[in-house]
């Protein structure tokens, strides 16, 4: 399928070229869909490729798949047809009594599946806040805890956790570490390298950054019977991500260095700006040196930041809002790590158990000019 130079590229032009792709036939740089779900076998009835029907696997997902192994360092990758999905199979390899340590604030979807978890089939979960290291280590139970899922920046208040410390303190404890690195893509962290056992990602986010796919995606770093036990979960929950679907994230990755990196410098302008207004009582942004975990940040994101910031508006709930109804070049929306911006009350969207600030708004930075997005909230925050 393709030819290399004896000195292997970076993995920045690897991912720019689709893992080098030309097709031998036709001379195509553009990796092509493969809809098929099915797949023929011979007289013999052994098969003709490596695939037997698009639940299991096919040709688009696994070129997909490949590309990702190889930019998160990993041993392998598995797509899911969503982030839920995704994590989904991860919760359903937990044994009942097994016990999931995870932080207080985090991702709602997958906080909430796992307190159903709870409920339904003797999973415990114990939270943590990810501001506070020794509450980690009082959430493990030696013996127990079966996985400690992190997620770093922490969505929406970009609390930083110490990847490396988590991993040691998982495995100490005979469990695995986790991390949902969502809001750092592989431009700016690599958690299997800092000693996480599975990376987590919402590859409908940063991964594929056209706001056009839904995708989930877990690494490993080595081989282990949970991780077979997930790839089996996978297939018998139906929960393969699609071949279009795998197509437009090998799209999306091909500029992953290019939009993380110019969404990063916006971010932090951004960030800077605002830092100190008056109409604020905060900015959350790791990459501000005046941010509590700046320091763990600075040592574990070496790309940069990302995106993702929050403020804290001066004012209660309802003017908070007002300030998203201001904008005009942010677009008030869920979701993240697109091309686009985008503003959320977060608190509106996680409904009333939210326990997200009232005050507090999150953005997406995209790769807008960055005068254009200060001009803007700057407008919308002039009637606080």
């Amino acid at each position: 399928m393709s030819e290399r130079s004896n000195s292997k590229p970076s993995i920045r032009t690897t991912i720019a070229q689709a893992g080098h792709f030309i097709d031998r036939e036709t001379g195509a740089v553009i990796p092509a869909i493969q809809p098929s779900t099915t797949f023929a076998r011979k007289k013999d009835y052994s098969l003709v490729g490596d695939y037997i029907y698009s639940r299991n696997g096919s040709p688009t997902v696994a070129h997909a798949e490949g590309l990702l192994c190889e930019l998160e360092e990993g041993f392998e990758t598995r797509l899911f047809a969503s982030g839920m999905g995704a994590a989904s199979a991860l919760v359903e390899t937990v044994d009942s009594g097994q016990r999931i340590a995870a932080p207080t604030i985090m991702y709602h979807g997958v906080k909430s599946w796992m307190l159903r978890q709870q409920a339904m089939r003797d999973v415990g979960l114990d939270l943590f806040d990810a501001a506070d290291p020794a509450s980690l280590a009082r959430a493990i139970i030696p013996g127990k805890t079966a996985i400690i899922w992190i997620e770093t920046p922490a969505n929406p208040t970009w609390d930083v956790i110490d990847i490396k410390a988590a991993a040691d303190a998982a495995h100490a404890a005979g469990a695995i570490l986790v991390v949902d690195s969502t809001c750092a893509p592989p431009v700016i962290s690599k958690p299997l390298t800092l000693g996480a056992d599975i990376v987590f990602h919402s590859a409908t986010k940063y991964l594929n950054g056209h706001s056009d796919v839904t995708a989930g995606v877990l690494t490993a770093r080595e081989a282990s019977p949970r991780w077979e036990s997930l790839k089996q979960a996978q297939v018998g929950l139906g929960a393969t991500l699609g071949s279009f679907e795998a197509y437009l994230l090998i799209r999306g990755l091909r500029t992953l260095f290019l939009r993380v990196e110019q969404a990063s410098r916006n971010a932090l302008a951004l960030a800077k700006h605002f830092e100190k207004h008056p109409k604020l009582a905060g900015v959350l942004y790791p990459g501000l040196e005046s941010h509590a975990q700046h320091k763990i940040a600075k040592k574990q994101m070496t790309g940069g930041f990302g995106g993702m910031l929050s403020i804290l508006v001066k004012g209660d709930e309802a003017q908070t809002r007002r300030v998203t109804g201001r904008l005009k070049v942010f677009t008030p929306a869920t979701s993240l790590g697109g091309v686009e911006s985008l503003a959320e009350h977060r608190k509106s969207v996680e409904g009333p158990h939210s326990i997200v600030p009232e005050n507090l708004i999150r953005f997406s930075i995209g790769i807008e000019d960055v005068a254009d997005l200060i001009a803007d909230l700057e407008q919308a925050l002039a009637e606080v």
